[in-house]
């Protein structure tokens, strides 16, 4: 029998026999896994003596991988959703992009696009429709003064008029910052800037809204009381409101009151919480601006003051 062969310098020969021992035992990769382990690893390098064994170098990204829906872990605002990118150019509704992008009008970095789940890079992909390059528009911010019986919604399924109707000759389409249901009628803001129209309808800005109260009841001072220092609604306490009697008639109260909520039909259900209704509801002013001196049913861009004023009150509540 040979004797085993060892490096004597750094291994006993019982150490150096359980090692071959323990290779014998190690079973062998099959033709299978050998397949599979190479796939893993990739072309390599020649297996020449002194080679280094090398990765192949990345291919591209496809765009279809380019465009797809951003990580949780990246950066808010890195991506944008195409349909949104159509609609912030002053182009149309988020549902009319929506439409177009499913006909096949719009292309992403030139081929056509018919998912509505796409995001993108704004700075870094191009858009098109019908062949026309996409880019955002200038910021618009419009003032209307809301009838009665208007919807703040871009199309009505029932055919019943929408506030878009009476935005003839603004230059680019701008969605509503908040709403006023279709008994409300008053001051609404509309834009195409959305983080702006966040911020005025976040109920964590407070941001004021004055309205003009005409109750079904003549509410004592208790009630206006109950308004002022916050009422238990279903979806939670509201926050104390400004409330002064205005005047009051042989059946009504009229009464002005100002939240700094932007709950759904807020103003509606405080007044029914205190055991009357709203015959009557106007908003008079978001922040600084107010419907001095614009007609029912008219519009008005904003001027670069009032825009700032609202800005102002994000920058303070920023700064707490």
């Amino acid at each position: 029998m040979h004797p085993i062969a060892y490096h004597h310098k750094y291994m006993r020969p019982r150490d150096y026999g359980k090692k071959l021992l323990a290779r014998k035992k190690k079973p062998k990769a099959g033709k299978a896994a050998k397949v599979a382990a190479a796939a893993q690893r990739g072309p390599t390098a020649s297996r020449s003596p002194g080679a280094v064994s090398q990765r192949a170098p990345a291919l591209p990204a496809r765009p279809s991988e380019d465009l797809a829906p951003p990580p949780t872990s990246a950066s808010p605002g890195a991506k944008k959703t195409l349909d949104r990118i159509l609609s912030k150019a002053g182009l149309g509704s988020r549902t009319e992009a929506t439409d177009w992008i499913r006909e096949g009008r719009v292309k992403v970095n030139g081929r056509p696009v018919t998912s509505i789940d796409m995001w993108i890079h704004p700075k870094r992909d191009v858009v098109t429709l019908d062949g026309a390059p996409v880019r955002e528009g200038a910021k618009l911010y419009i003032l209307l003064n809301k009838p009665k019986g208007y919807l703040t919604t871009y199309k009505d399924p029932e055919g019943r008029p929408t506030v878009y109707q009476l935005l003839k000759g603004v230059p680019g389409f701008v969605g509503t910052a908040g709403r006023l249901d279709m008994d409300t009628s008053g001051l609404l803001i509309l834009t195409n800037d959305t983080s702006f129209a966040d911020f005025i309808t976040s109920p964590i800005s407070h941001v004021p809204k004055t309205y003009l109260v005409k109750a079904s009841s003549r509410l004592t001072d208790e009630q206006l009381d109950s308004l002022r220092k916050g009422l238990n609604l279903e979806d939670g306490p509201t926050r104390p409101a400004a409330v002064t009697r205005l005047r009051d008639s042989e059946k009504y109260t009229h009464f002005e009151i100002t939240i700094t909520e932007g709950r759904n039909r807020q103003v509606r259900r405080m007044v029914e919480a205190v055991g009357s209704k709203v015959l009557k509801l106007v908003r008079v002013s978001i922040g600084p601006i107010s419907l001095a001196g614009l007609t029912i049913g008219a519009w008005r861009e904003l001027t670069t003051a009032e825009v700032r004023s609202l800005v102002a009150i994000r920058e303070k509540e920023e700064a707490k």
